[in-house]
């Protein structure tokens, strides 16, 4: 069963001092990313997953590439933008053509990987966007057609519950409004889960903190997580 316990501890929302808070010159920026939805490899053998985004009102400095996925109840960081794990991963970048490289699979690869594009010098929502997401589908002789469309179908409904969940953290651990935009917040809510667009929502939390946390740092800022987000 999922628990918010599994949330990323970097998604607490930190006190920042008006320094730290970034005026990004390319303010129309514009992101979007394309993966596609499924990617079937052997067992032992390599893969590269594509990711390909295209940008508008951008700045020319290159975006950051970040990859991390969802296994069945956890979510893991494997490129932010370095790799956690050099030999198990490698990203190769093209223009606006991106692969993950993925080493010696084994059926423990099986998860829903999630690419992400951020112009940091840019404070537009849509500088920092994310794919759909790859289900990668590590197959070996022992399995046959139907196990593997099991495992695709549970894959896909494993993925867009986590999703789902995640966003919901995510617009809860914002301010709340005042009484009277309770309904209307609840609404926005249910809306946003029913379009399943939480990837998005859930990399441009992620990259936002990441680039909050590394002004607050250029600043010689301390970042600080209200006490309420201690006890998640």
């Amino acid at each position: 069963v999922f628990s918010f316990q599994t949330v990323p501890s970097f998604l607490a929302v930190p006190h920042l001092t008006p320094c730290s808070l970034p005026t990004g010159a390319a303010g129309a920026c514009r992101v979007t990313v394309t993966q596609p939805r499924f990617q079937e490899a052997d067992s032992s053998s390599n893969v590269s997953l594509p990711c390909a985004f295209s940008a508008s009102g951008c700045s020319s400095s290159p975006p950051e590439v970040l990859w991390f996925r969802f296994l069945s109840n956890t979510h893991q960081d494997l490129c932010t933008p370095g790799c956690a794990d050099h030999q198990k991963y490698k990203v190769h970048s093209s223009e606006n053509n991106i692969l993950l490289e993925i080493k010696d699979l084994t059926v423990d690869d099986n998860a829903v990987y999630i690419c992400g594009i951020a112009f940091s010098d840019s404070d537009s929502p849509l500088s920092k966007q994310t794919g759909d997401g790859t289900v990668l589908m590590v197959t070996g002789k022992q399995h046959s057609n139907g196990e593997l469309i099991l495992m695709i179908t549970a894959s896909s409904l494993l993925f867009l519950y986590t999703s789902a969940v995640l966003t919901s953290f995510v617009v809860y651990k914002k301010k709340m409004p005042p009484p009277t935009q309770n309904v209307a917040l609840n609404q926005n809510i249910l809306n946003n889960l029913q379009k399943i667009n939480s990837g998005r929502k859930i990399f441009q939390a992620i990259a936002q903190e990441l680039q909050k946390q590394r002004y607050a740092q250029n600043c010689q800022q301390p970042v600080s997580i209200h006490p309420q987000y201690l006890n998640l």
